[in-house]
């Protein structure tokens, strides 16, 4: 299933993912950061190769759009090849054991699932890439490569050129970059050679500062300003109602549990350090730049970090960042950068002992990206969820069934659809005056559908681009939208009116970017405790549909069925909906059910 013997592996129902089948490698050195010696000739160019055409997956629309204008030749530009995977050792992993004090070291299999050392210097050898820098990954499954515009141009016998298309410009190879065929048959991806590609976004919503005269409640202040506006929801309101405070009573509150952040942004320590004040927090929080660190705080980072805090006040946070500043590095494709941070994050858990879990609160719908950014993104998610063991925690966007923005136009969003991705939707809480749950409904405002600006509400609906996995056999999977592809979201929680700190004020915060993290704090305890009481740790979005079955054949209610509103196309119904998923947070029957049935 899910789960790790302490660390086991109980029953496992593996999803068979469309596209991106075959799509992940292990691999056991350190990173590698080489720069080549020039090939005396260009291997390339002998007849003895046979070199064929690797298709980016451009449109035709952006292939044939106008062309303004060459790249200069001394562009910096940075190339990520991913290669394909050996999906049978990762089956492997995902079911094999680990016991206390005996983790599983990934490095050790790298040659058994990604490209070998022995590959990897022929491939040196062939490209004889000049004035570059090469860098392969801890798991041998992405190769960067950082060189000038007329190096990769040499190398992949092509130029580089501006589009112009809907009043945007991106720059693309002008031909399809040709390579040996025994290096074409490795790789699954080539990411950088064109930034097509629509920017991820932030999915925080309506962020707006409270004006002082509305403060008016106080939430277990640590510090002078933690007074916020009696209508928002508290940290504290949310745990009780979600039950997170049962295991506080027990004593789990996240110590020794790690969520790791994905962030294109900054955050202002001063504000999360107000909001740890408040809320008592006791737990560790570390940065790691990837790529180019940001120079500026925003406010979905601060978000992410702060919902874990009041509801995991002892966990370890690990904020992966680097700066997304669309008007400023025109070479860059910034999913590649994205990426870029879950290979970091791959690399740095790549010795498996503890349960980790990934809070992702970015993303796009699915029409604005090229197969290649999916391969690459799928290829790490994978690797994260069956052969490092994690959750990854994806925000399901917050522009409806409409994730393009456009309304009426039905998509969902990525990284959110992919099958080894929990998508986590968005709820209104109302809470009694003992803060019990008093009333929960889907997260949506169709007051304004002219533009989505993050607030027409939780997003979800049906891939484009993935099958649906076997493991989702629930009621309410089958309906009359189902076309046999991914539904979405998995789950929901809490997204609207929540106090977050930033810019040295409260906010009136939510978007389902703060849903996912409050589901990443969620399992954080539950695997504590479990770990505590059973030895195990339970993992994987298959878990909670596992979990969900169970729960509707018996009297538990391991999640909170959510009933009534809609996202703007579909409407919450009885069982799993395209507006809420399985549910939101009933951790203490959650954790039960899944005691009662690990093994």
């Amino acid at each position: 299933m899910f789960v790790h013997k302490c660390l086991g592996a109980g029953r496992q129902a593996l999803s068979k993912i469309g596209i991106l089948l075959s799509l992940v490698l292990l691999v056991g050195c350190g990173s590698t950061s080489v720069t080549p010696t020039p090939t005396p000739t260009q291997p390339f160019l002998s007849p003895s190769l046979t070199l064929v055409d690797f298709n980016l997956g451009l449109p035709s629309k952006a292939l044939n759009s106008p062309i303004i204008g060459t790249v200069p030749d001394d562009t910096k530009m940075h190339v990520v090849v991913t290669f394909k995977t050996n999906q049978s050792v990762l089956n492997q992993l995902k079911t094999q054991k680990v016991k206390p004090g005996q983790p599983i070291n990934l490095k050790d299999q790298a040659n058994k699932i990604g490209i070998s050392d022995t590959t990897y210097a022929q491939i040196k050898t062939y490209l004889g890439i000049e004035n570059a820098t090469l860098k392969l990954d801890t798991l041998h499954t992405n190769l960067d490569i950082d060189a000038k515009a007329s190096t990769f141009a040499k190398v992949f016998q092509t130029h580089f050129v501006y589009h112009q298309l809907n009043g945007r410009t991106f720059f693309a190879s002008a031909t399809s970059p040709r390579i040996p065929k025994f290096i074409a048959d490795l790789i699954v991806a080539i990411t950088g050679l064109d930034n097509y590609s629509l920017a991820p976004k932030s999915h925080i919503a309506f962020t707006r500062p409270l004006a002082l005269g509305q403060q008016t409640a106080s939430f277990k202040p640590h510090s002078p300003n933690c007074t916020v506006d009696s209508r928002l929801v508290t940290p504290e309101q949310v745990a009780h109602a979600y039950g997170y405070d049962q295991f506080w009573s027990h004593g789990w509150r996240g110590q020794g549990m790690t969520v790791n952040f994905v962030e294109l942004e900054g955050f202002d320590p001063n504000d999360v350090q107000n909001y740890f004040d408040c809320v008592g927090f006791q737990g560790h929080l570390k940065t790691i730049n990837v790529d180019t660190p940001p120079t500026s705080a925003g406010g979905e980072a601060t978000l992410d970090i702060e919902m874990v805090a009041g509801l995991a006040p002892a966990s370890n946070m690990v904020v992966y960042q680097s700066a997304l500043d669309p008007n400023s590095a025109t070479f860059t494709d910034f999913w590649t950068l994205f990426n870029d941070q879950l290979t970091q994050i791959v690399n740095d858990n790549s010795n498996v002992s503890t349960p980790s879990v990934v809070s992702i609160s970015w993303g796009y719908a699915e029409e604005a990206l090229t197969p290649g950014v999916v391969n690459a993104m799928g290829t790490n998610l994978q690797l994260l969820t069956q052969a490092e063991h994690m959750t990854v925690f994806v925000a399901s966007g917050d522009c409806g069934a409409f994730d393009d923005g456009t309304y009426q136009s039905l998509q969902v969003d990525y990284p959110g659809s992919d099958p080894s991705s929990t998508a986590v939707g968005g709820t209104m809480l109302q809470v009694d005056q003992r803060g019990n749950r008093a009333n929960e409904v889907v997260w949506s405002d169709g007051s304004n559908t002219s533009k989505c600006t993050n607030q027409w509400g939780s997003g979800g609906g049906v891939s484009q681009l993935f099958k649906q996995p076997s493991w989702t056999q629930v009621q309410g999977m089958n309906n009359q939208y189902s076309t046999g592809n991914r539904q979405l979201p998995d789950l929901s929680a809490v997204a609207f009116a929540l106090p977050a700190y930033v810019g040295g004020q409260w906010h009136f915060d939510g978007g389902t970017s703060a849903a996912a993290p409050i589901w990443a704090a969620g399992l954080s305890l539950v695997n504590q405790g479990l770990i505590a009481r059973k030895g195990v740790f339970v993992y994987g979005t298959d878990l909670f549909y596992a979990i969900a079955a169970i729960g509707q054949t018996s009297n538990a209610s391991p999640l909170e069925d959510i009933t009534r509103g809609g996202n703007l196309y579909y409407s919450a119904t009885s069982g799993w909906d395209f507006a809420s998923g399985l549910g939101t947070p009933n951790l203490p029957n959650f954790f039960n059910v899944v005691a009662n049935n690990v093994q």
